[in-house]
């Protein structure tokens, strides 16, 4: 599921790339969103059936191996570490996981090069090489392989962040969200699994989706209105010197205070203060807290910000 952390995120990249224009048309955002936020969804799917192609690449490996002319006693007798892999073998077999990926066509046929180091690195890596001296191999032990695969190889691979450069100018930021992402589904499989084990959904919820769309729109709907707001509270500053990055996620902040009433204002500035760490200066946290808490002080005192339901209603 894609987080709302991910979401603000998402939307604060769409307003960064059409910060240039004139003029920013809600629709067309819209729609920018909403493919960001489906390729995101491909990339969960690529990944979540990355570890099933390399098990087709080591089995091919293999019974190449098996066919040289003079085999060695070794390429007779390989390791089937992830072969006989319990875990991957339930994916291998999950109807959602091949629907979608025929539905979203996503071939790794295409990346026999990367599958390839992939698969190399990661037979050489400590993980693997502890994991196939074990003598007994029951399902949770070959479930946290694969976690491991993710949480540890896969997100320390420099090659794997090559990959996602190359493939989509997001996925680099998305990389971190969607191993979660896939290590949850994957702690979500058990012996007793079948093939019609669900996947995770893209959205936890319509108000996840719903919280998607407003937040881009409100925030596009009342940015003169919200631009006022922050240049009668930096006086002391041209907002045309306020890092355009800085200037677009405190927008994005005032649009959720003001029209989300049933998510606190602590949430959304804690959420903000930590984006803005990444995504702008070594000094944006600083400001954007500071400015932000002038702002929402002022909100609060001109009635402009409501909230409701259990804890929120000061």
């Amino acid at each position: 599921m894609i987080s709302r952390r991910l979401i603000r995120i998402k939307a604060l990249q769409i307003l960064y790339a059409s910060s240039k224009k004139k003029e920013i048309s809600s629709t067309n955002a819209e729609k920018e969103l909403f493919h960001s936020i489906e390729k995101y969804y491909d990339l969960y799917h690529m990944l979540i059936s990355l570890i099933t192609e390399i098990v087709e690449y080591e089995n091919w490996n293999n019974d190449l191996k098996r066919k040289k002319n003079i085999p060695t006693a070794s390429d007779l007798n390989p390791d089937l570490g992830l072969q006989d892999n319990l875990l991957v073998k339930k994916l291998s077999e999950n109807i959602e996981l091949a629907a979608n990926l025929e539905k979203r066509k996503i071939n790794w046929k295409i990346h026999k090069d990367f599958i390839k180091h992939i698969y190399s690195d990661f037979t050489k890596s400590p993980i693997y090489t502890e994991f196939v001296d074990l003598e007994n191999h029951l399902f949770r032990v070959d479930q946290e392989l694969v976690v491991r695969f993710y949480s540890e190889f896969l997100a320390d691979s420099e090659r794997f962040v090559d990959f996602l450069e190359e493939e989509n100018i997001y996925w680099n930021d998305d990389a971190s969200f969607v191993i979660a992402m896939v290590i949850k589904t994957i702690r979500n499989f058990n012996l007793s699994s079948d093939k019609y084990a669900r996947l995770l959904p893209l959205f936890k919820n319509n108000d996840d989706r719903e919280f998607a769309k407003m937040l881009l729109r409100k925030t596009i709907v009342n940015r003169e209105e919200h631009l006022k707001i922050i240049d009668s509270h930096t006086r002391n500053w041209d907002t045309d010197r306020i890092a355009q990055i800085d200037l677009l996620t405190l927008q994005l902040a005032i649009a959720e205070v003001i029209e989300f009433e049933s998510i606190p204002i602590k949430v959304s500035l804690n959420e903000y203060i930590e984006i803005s760490k990444y995504y702008s200066t070594s000094k944006s946290k600083t400001f954007i807290n500071g400015l932000l808490d002038k702002i929402i002080k002022a909100l609060k005192e001109d009635n402009k910000i409501k909230k409701v339901g259990r804890g929120l209603i000061e």
